[in-house]
């Protein structure tokens, strides 16, 4: 039989043991709190906007890939790459020494036959002159019919040499306004004021025509600064939402970071259905800094964003702290509680939230890991603020 003072030892030892049991399990083996990224639920603009489905493209509407229709010698560049030209400025200039003095010949005969074509007329003028004063004389019955057939005749005659002369002055004129034709194919002119891009050649390189339907590398490019816009493909699912006029903000791969601003000028008519691809309408913006679209190089890559609706001063969230089925995981207390709430207007960066969550909530954002559930109990390392 134990003894009260063994009795009193052996519940010290248990009470003992019990303590320390309860104290490891608060401590050494108590389950660690997770710690969680929380966003405070605050007012602010929310948009709804359409995005385009694969990257969109800086383009410009008016460009000229230009070479000479024959070839020759280069003597003379207008222009350099980068500068701007006026419309019918001279770009480039082939050797032209023969086709000036083809010019030149075909001038001097014009002017031969101008001459030959003065003196036959003036001469059918004399004729007429006398065929003129010799029918009074032949009804009085002075001069014979033979004789005023005679003169008849050389007027006739005079007559078809004069007509043929001026015949001989319009083929000359043709020939002269041929050589002044293959003179201008010696020069390269711009068709519109623009920049010139790209240029494939030098003082003193020969250039040659393109070949009827062989596709060859321009000599001059040249594209109109004025008429750069963005090119972006929308999935066809949103095309009954696109509209003219509709604001978009541009991100540009050049410029990190940054956003620029403007307006759909464009929605294409038809869905383009690529083998492989989701069937997409393009649409067509302009940037509303007209100064900086002109320093914009075609081929960039761009990212397009329609607007369709903005609100001011709404409740929202980041859109990646919205869970499947419209929850959020609420900080109660020191543990997470999911809460369900009712959206309005979302995008890819936030969410309007019309009811389910008050102004100054504390949200878990960092949702990428598995203990981050509800129930969890957490502790806030950080506060995002955006």
């Amino acid at each position: 039989m134990i003894s009260s003072k063994g009795l009193k030892s052996i519940l010290i030892l248990l009470a003992s043991v019990a303590a320390v049991t309860l104290t490891l399990r608060l401590t050494v083996f108590a389950p660690k709190k997770v710690p969680i990224s929380v966003y405070i639920v605050k007012k602010g603009k929310v948009e709804e906007t359409l995005t385009n489905s694969k990257s969109g493209t800086v383009m410009v509407r008016l460009r000229a890939r230009l070479s000479p229709e024959i070839g020759g010698r280069v003597v003379f560049l207008g222009a350099r790459e980068g500068e701007q030209v006026a419309r019918g400025s001279v770009l480039l200039r082939l050797d032209n020494s023969d086709m000036k003095a083809a010019l030149a010949v075909a001038d001097t005969g014009l002017k031969l036959v101008q001459a030959g074509a003065r003196e036959a007329c003036v001469s059918n003028d004399l004729v007429k002159k006398e065929v003129d004063r010799n029918r009074p004389l032949h009804q009085k019955g002075m001069i014979s019919d033979a004789v005023l057939d005679q003169i008849i005749n050389r007027y006739e005659i005079s007559q078809v040499h004069c007509e043929t002369a001026k015949a001989d002055v319009q083929r000359a004129k043709a020939e002269v306004g041929l050589a002044l034709a293959n003179l201008s194919k010696t020069e390269l002119r711009a068709p519109f004021n623009g920049v010139i891009t790209r240029i494939t050649t030098e003082v003193g390189e020969w250039v040659s025509p393109s070949p009827p339907s062989v596709a060859t590398t321009p000599v001059i490019t040249l594209q109109d600064t004025n008429s750069i816009y963005v090119n972006a493909p929308m999935d066809e699912t949103d095309s009954g939402r696109l509209q003219i006029g509709l604001p978009v903000r541009v991100s540009l791969a050049p410029y990190p970071g940054r956003f620029f601003y403007g307006k759909v000028v464009r929605v294409s008519p038809f869905v383009e259905d690529f083998e492989g691809q989701n069937r997409t309408v393009s649409v067509e913006a302009e940037l509303t800094d007209k100064a900086f679209s002109k320093s914009l190089l075609p081929g960039t890559s761009a990212d397009l964003e329609v607007i369709l609706k903005v609100r001011e001063n709404v409740l929202r969230i980041p859109t990646y702290a919205l869970m499947e089925g419209d929850h959020v995981l609420r900080l109660n207390g020191s543990r997470l509680a999911a809460r369900k709430a009712k959206v309005g207007l979302r995008n890819w960066e936030f969410v309007e939230i019309l009811s389910g969550l008050n102004a100054g909530d504390k949200i878990a954002v960092s949702l990428d890991r598995p203990e981050v559930q509800e129930g969890a109990e957490v502790t806030v390392t950080e506060t995002v603020f955006r």
